[in-house]
């Protein structure tokens, strides 16, 4: 099903998007300009030919240029580091991006030109502001494996795998079931059992898809038994000081936010400011990245507060524990194709998109086909990427479930990590932070 980290990603990029100012165009090319041209075959090539893949990232988006790079550079690296290695079953990927440039028309000119032009295999690692052409993919039966879900996309059309998995029926008629998607509570389930919170304050903009999705928040804490006051402040003249001193005076355990980058950063300033000083700033897997330290270098008590919650295992821990290897390799990948990047969660799930596709094409041999890929995709065992990521599975359910058992990976920033560079740890491990919740319907 649809995980309230799914929504979490959703959320924010809805947010962001909208908060620049910038509408991306939703509207889309005409039926005619996919008419009458060829389209990439079902299998993938003669055996001496590369497998031709397609990523596709919002890169010059409204919301700026490396909001959604992350995937795509983690999926680079790692099909890079696969051909250095011989490539799959002997054969090279060879990996072609596209810029849809956050628009709906730009999503599907890159759709358009991958399949009929490039004629490329399958889709990796997509990162969409707007996946306008996500019926045109499906459509096509052209496997879409391991892209962001930045929208309902994933959990509305076949032959289309998110990185986070779904339940849902995914007719390509309506979202999730009838239109509806459902979330957990295991992240205010955690900061309750674990850090013993009992309160939050929840910010947002006075505008609607900030408000809508601190009210997503709000609903969730209030199912867990939190009790949970809404602080929002002006989009055009935002008073972040009279929000801090509010957040002061109430005392909140945790602080949960619908703002974008830039709004977090002055709240922080204004808290740090202020004095406040909650049990978790708690932050979602877009700001789990090494950008932490730029972008709060004004704010360190509020840096050092800051939590982030997801379903893959933390890049900034090559620890020996489950999945430790894995990310070490996903780091030394990153610092050999990458180099200079700032490291970050989504691009190791980039790199985990990646190589479930790989293991995926890897599983049919010599006779490389999609509907073999998605048999190993959509209905093989839930898949982990050698530990990087929570179960992922395919299976669809005619009714969502009242309940979930839902695990998550939790981290939080302290400057004193990696020898007082700063970074990310752990905390606990995301195969045992697990909780059964209620799963509360929303509407994308």
């Amino acid at each position: 099903m649809r995980t309230r980290r799914a929504a979490e990603a959703a959320g924010a990029a809805t947010v962001a998007l909208l908060l620049a100012l910038t509408a991306a165009c939703g509207s889309r090319l005409p039926e005619s300009d996919f008419e009458h041209r060829g389209t990439a075959p079902a299998t993938g090539g003669p055996a001496h030919e590369p497998v031709v893949v397609g990523v596709i990232t919002s890169t010059t988006s409204p919301v700026g240029g490396e909001a959604f790079t992350g995937p795509r550079d983690g999926a680079l690296a790692y099909f890079a580091d696969l051909n250095a290695k011989g490539g799959v079953n002997g054969r090279p990927v060879r990996a072609v991006t596209c810029d849809d440039g956050g628009s709906g028309v730009g999503n599907n000119e890159c759709v358009r030109r991958l399949l009929t032009e490039d004629k490329v295999f399958a889709l990796v690692a997509t990162t969409a502001l707007d996946y306008a052409g996500a019926p045109r993919v499906s459509a096509a039966g052209v496997p879409d494996i391991g892209g962001q879900p930045v929208g309902a996309a994933y959990d509305t059309y076949p032959h289309l795998y998110g990185i986070y998995g779904s339940q849902a029926p995914r007719d390509g008629k309506a979202a999730g079931w009838g239109g509806r998607l459902y979330g957990g509570t295991e992240v205010y389930r955690y900061f309750k059992r674990v850090q013993r919170a009992r309160s939050a304050a929840v910010v947002s903009y006075n505008q609607a898809a900030s408000a809508a999705y601190a009210r997503l928040i709000v609903r969730g804490l209030e199912a867990e038994g939190y009790e949970v006051t809404s602080e929002q402040v002006d989009f055009a003249l935002p008073n972040f000081p009279a929000v801090a001193a509010g957040l002061r005076d109430r005392g909140a355990d945790l602080v949960f936010d619908a703002l974008d980058t830039h709004g977090n950063a002055q709240l922080c300033e204004a808290m740090d400011a202020a004095g406040v000083r909650p049990t978790a700033k708690v932050t979602n897997v877009q700001n789990w990245s090494d950008a932490v330290a730029k972008d709060y270098k004004d704010s360190p008590g509020c840096r050092n507060a800051l939590w982030a919650t997801g379903a893959s295992r933390n890049y900034d821990d090559p620890g020996n524990g489950p999945g430790g290897a894995a990310v070490r390799d996903f780091r030394a990948g990153m610092a050999r194709y990458a180099e200079g990047k700032p490291l970050s969660q989504w691009q190791l799930e980039g790199w985990a998109a990646a190589m479930w596709f790989a293991d995926a094409a890897r599983s049919c041999g010599q006779r490389l086909t999609r509907a073999c890929v998605e048999r190993f995709v959509g209905h093989g065992a839930p898949y982990t990427a050698r530990g990087l990521l929570l179960p992922v599975s395919y299976r669809p359910l005619a009714e969502p479930p009242a309940t979930d058992r839902t695990c998550l990976s939790v981290a939080r920033w302290r400057d004193t990590a990696r020898g007082g560079r700063g970074g990310w740890v752990t905390q606990g491990d995301m195969d045992t932070n697990c909780f059964t919740v209620p799963q509360l319907p929303y509407r994308p």
